[in-house]
């Protein structure tokens, strides 16, 4: 679990302690500042890139590949990842593809030739 949210509203507020809230925490208050000053972790990077592929090629694509095609188009680019994992990028993207549109046909109740 990650602890250092709460110590980030305990020195939020006026009369916050990082130290006291370190203390109750059992963190230490080097790990806290480490924290603090770190960048984004190779994770965090390499999520952010294929978020910016996925809506680039959605782009690219005026909006009818879904999610299927794109991790498709990914996987020709080197890129594999499993379906939940790019199910979880596509959602935080919040795209969708395009639906296909029906033509709907009326039939005739009374002509026997219509309902074919």
């Amino acid at each position: 679990m990650n602890v250092y949210p709460f110590i980030e509203a305990e020195k939020a507020r006026q009369d916050g302690n990082v130290k006291h809230s370190c203390e109750l925490l059992e963190v230490s208050r080097s790990a806290y500042y480490q924290h603090r000053t770190a960048g984004l972790s190779r994770r965090e990077r390499d999520d952010a890139d294929l978020t910016a592929q996925t809506v680039d090629i959605h782009a690219v694509s005026a909006g009818t590949y879904g999610a299927p095609r794109v991790r498709a188009e990914l996987a020709a680019q080197g890129r594999r990842h499993s379906r939940p994992d790019f199910g979880t990028r596509w959602q935080a993207a919040k795209r969708c593809g395009s639906r296909p549109t029906f033509r709907i046909r009326s039939r005739c109740r009374l002509c026997r030739i219509c309902a074919r």
